[in-house]
């Protein structure tokens, strides 16, 4: 299981103190991203619609994450008992590092990050630790978290505004394939986005936002000829791959090659 409710010790005083270090209030702004956020001393955390992005107090603790491919979401009540907790892990998320200093979670299911959420805004505090140790990344103050976690809400579930433009079609190279489930799939990385979805995805004709990432999620180490991967605002996730003339895209457990 990779979510839980549950009853332990409390935490100590240690972990206690690291919690009053908080720089300031939990937030909410609208732009250029819906996000809840709090900045600590040693940790910063912000809740976007589809992720948690989370920049620890290390470089090592980012690679640390990235290593053990997850963490744990502990979360604390008044009196300090561990009322609920959340695995990440393979299972229920991809982790990212987008770069040295942060780290990204996209939940597999909506379900898991709606209890994340409902922990943290029914919460005093929450405890980032690593996924199969006691060991703590650093302890954040959930006091005034409920609020921003409704504003957000609010924001993430108004309907998508239809753009004046038409969605940029891609144009490139298609790649075909795909075994027992046929596809031609084909690609456009954007030289300049208005937002984070800087790729266009057409699949069998239908086109969708995605964005790229350089970090081979579920893996500590890249693979070989590894180039990019494509994540789709609808949670699907490729595999970009290139060696010498082949291109070919891994989506789901099929390979899809340069078919033009």
């Amino acid at each position: 299981m990779t979510r839980k409710l549950a009853t332990s010790a409390a935490l100590s005083i240690t972990l206690l103190a690291m919690c009053s270090s908080a720089l300031a209030d939990w937030l909410f702004k609208d732009a250029p991203i819906p996000a809840a956020s709090i900045k600590t001393a040693g940790m910063t955390l912000e809740l976007q619609c589809d992720r948690i992005r989370l920049t620890p107090a290390s470089q090592q603790n980012v690679q640390d994450i990235d290593n053990r491919r997850g963490l744990s979401l502990r979360f604390l009540n008044e009196d300090s008992t561990e009322s609920g907790a959340f695995q990440i892990g393979k299972d229920s998320a991809a982790v990212g590092i987008p770069d040295s200093n942060n780290v990204e979670v996209f939940f597999h299911e909506d379900a898991d990050y709606d209890f994340v959420l409902e922990q943290m805004a029914s919460n005093t505090t929450l405890n980032i630790a690593m996924a199969d140790r006691d060991d703590s990344y650093g302890v954040l103050p959930l006091h005034g978290a409920q609020q921003a976690i409704t504003s957000l809400r609010a924001r993430c579930s108004e309907p998508k505004p239809v753009n004046a433009a038409p969605m940029e079609a891609p144009e490139g190279i298609v790649y075909c394939g795909g075994g027992a489930i046929k596809r031609q799939i084909e690609f456009l990385v954007l030289d300049t986005a208005e937002d984070e979805w800087n790729a266009r995805v057409t699949i069998n004709g239908k086109t969708s936002r995605a964005m790229t990432s350089y970090s081979y999620f579920g893996n500590a180490k890249t693979p070989r000829n590894f180039v990019f991967a494509l994540l789709g605002e609808d949670r699907w996730e490729m595999l970009v791959f290139h060696e010498g003339n082949e291109d070919w895209i891994e989506f789901g457990d099929y390979r899809y090659s340069k078919c033009n």
